[in-house]
């Protein structure tokens, strides 16, 4: 099921906690706290435009869209935005984390979250298990297809 970003309440959201820029995984656990129902997304996002990139990123899952506390930032519009899921959490099972986290490594930021140690290494790119790796080649596959050349004289979006 493909869901898509619900942009009216990503901007309330992101009023709600003053999300800040260049914060995804911080904003999207401070918004979670505040959305019963919601669920903690981390994985990949890929922008439309020159030098497309997966970027690892946060957002939640909420009434079958995704709420996005940091999109504001992206500077780009909602159609322009493609997510790529890795790693889920439900409210619970997050906090449980956090805390645990910030006991056992107090100097450490408890975010990203990436799953069940022990964690596989890929490069210089990301931390994370098989998941992290099939959404990031689907992020990248995306930013192959954005950045192919167009047909003669084709514009972007045609």
């Amino acid at each position: 099921m493909h869901l898509s970003l619900d942009e009216t309440r990503s901007l309330e959201i992101a009023q709600q906690i003053k999300s800040k820029g260049g914060s995804p995984f911080d904003n999207a656990y401070r918004a979670a706290l505040l959305l019963n129902g919601a669920v903690y997304v981390q994985g990949f996002v890929v922008a439309a435009g020159t030098r497309c990139q997966p970027i690892e990123h946060a957002w939640l899952e909420l009434d079958a869209s995704w709420i996005d506390p940091t999109f504001l930032s992206l500077n780009r519009a909602a159609k322009d935005l493609y997510y790529f899921p890795a790693h889920k959490l439900g409210i619970k099972a997050l906090k449980a984390t956090v805390e645990e986290s910030q006991e056992d490594y107090p100097d450490d930021d408890p975010l990203p979250i990436y799953g069940v140690q022990p964690y596989e290494y890929y490069g210089d790119v990301m931390l994370g298990g098989k998941d992290y790796l099939t959404a990031y080649q689907a992020a990248e596959a995306k930013c192959r297809e954005l950045n192919a050349p167009k047909p003669n004289g084709a514009k972007e979006g045609e």
